[in-house]
């Protein structure tokens, strides 16, 4: 039995830990638009500055918009872009809402995401739609989203700072993403981690989990 008696701080990616996500989907919307010989750029847009500068709030919503536009020399209006941008978006299984609302009982629990804020409102509403909750913010206790703070993961400074601001130690937390190169750095920083590999990780991690004693 797992044993997590010494961590107060639970922390989750979003993407694949929380909602289930296909990048592709967004690549393969973006590549119906496009005549073949522009694939390269719907290939190649989750690697271009405009989405690292998208997520890390460099730009807001209407410049990401505008940049799409021009970089794929397509007048398209802004709820065709949001609709290919949100493809990628799948479903949350309620199974892994149920456990959150559990773990609150006996820790303090965080998001750590990279997002923007077109999927992040995007993702609220599927949360609505397969949960029947409102908002991520009456779950967590505290939200940590790139786009609100400047630094994406795996930039040492995003776990930095989400440790200054829980005011607490990297001992502390313990961190669950699915991305390896994300789980290296929180490593680095000091955080325990666990990465999720499969839809049922999340859940099987705390079947067999001893919980800190509530006071």
């Amino acid at each position: 039995m797992k044993n997590l008696k010494n961590i107060d701080f639970l922390i989750f990616d979003l993407g694949n830990v929380i909602i289930d996500i296909d990048i592709p989907l967004t690549i393969r919307s973006l590549k119906e638009e496009l005549s073949e010989e522009d694939f390269h750029l719907a290939e190649n847009f989750f690697l271009s500055d405009v989405h690292a500068h998208f997520e890390t709030g460099i730009v807001d919503e209407t410049a990401f918009r505008e940049k799409v536009r021009s970089d794929f020399k397509k007048d398209w209006p802004d709820e065709k872009i949001d609709t290919i941008w949100n493809a990628l978006l799948l479903h949350i299984p309620y199974e892994r809402m149920s456990l959150l609302q559990e773990l609150k009982n006996y820790y303090t629990i965080c998001m750590l995401s990279n997002t923007n804020s077109i999927h992040y409102k995007k993702v609220e509403e599927i949360l609505h739609r397969d949960c029947g909750m409102q908002t991520f913010s009456s779950i967590f206790d505290k939200l940590f989203l790139s786009y609100e703070m400047g630094y994406k993961k795996p930039d040492p400074a995003i776990y930095e700072e989400m440790i200054r601001q829980l005011n607490t130690t990297a001992d502390k937390c313990l961190f669950f993403d699915d991305l390896e190169a994300n789980i290296i750095a929180a490593n680095n920083a000091g955080l325990h981690t666990y990465q999720i590999n499969h839809p049922k990780a999340l859940v099987e991690f705390f079947s067999n989990v001893q919980y800190k004693t509530i006071p």
